[in-house]
């Protein structure tokens, strides 16, 4: 593990609903790391397969390189000379992700962490409340409701699936503020 900067390191967590822009947030601040020449990888969860296997891209078409791994362990082999770490859709690792992040902002690096804060239920989604907690810097961004042109908070699942991971995109998810998000979700429970 890198121990250059120990105590120097750092973990930070870009949350919202889909369509808030957080994997723009991401690339954002990943491209300052790059311009300011530290060395970075960013990494995402096999499970996504909206992107091609080298590089996220923002709903906005921004794009960076990224390595997909199918867990979080993967993490730690494949970071040695790094600065900065990069995580997006962080919502689909397993718990140990929130360990291996602290570990990795612990032993010096910059750790940069994008995903979903809640499931399609409003529930807490996986790792993402933990890294929150554990985090010098916590980010949330909003969509905006489809329905009321409000803030967005959460990701509404069109279709009634009971799945918890569901991937997809407009077709299947609408970003909607909190008042309309409950009338949807009480309406689908009668």
């Amino acid at each position: 593990m890198n121990q250059k900067h120990k105590f120097k390191g750092r973990l930070e967590v870009v949350c919202g609903s889909m369509f808030s822009g957080k994997t723009e947030e991401l690339i954002r601040r990943i491209k300052k790391v790059e311009l300011a020449g530290k060395k970075y990888k960013v990494f995402r969860p096999k499970v996504d397969s909206r992107s091609p296997d080298d590089k996220i891209i923002s709903h906005a078409k921004n794009e960076i390189s990224a390595t997909i791994i199918s867990n979080a362990e993967e993490i730690l082999e494949n970071c040695e000379g790094l600065d900065v770490v990069g995580i997006d859709e962080a919502q689909f690792f397993e718990q140990s992700l929130v360990k291996i992040c602290n570990r990795l902002a612990n032993d010096g690096f910059r750790v940069i962490v994008a995903g979903l804060d809640m499931d399609y239920m409003g529930n807490p989604f996986g790792p993402m409340p933990n890294l929150m907690a554990c985090a010098e810097e916590v980010k949330k961004v909003h969509a905006i409701c489809v329905e009321t042109g409000n803030s967005a908070g959460y990701s509404f699942r069109k279709e009634n699936n009971k799945n918890l991971v569901l991937i997809g995109e407009n077709k299947e998810y609408e970003p909607l503020s909190r008042e309309i998000f409950i009338k949807k979700m009480n309406k689908r429970e009668r």
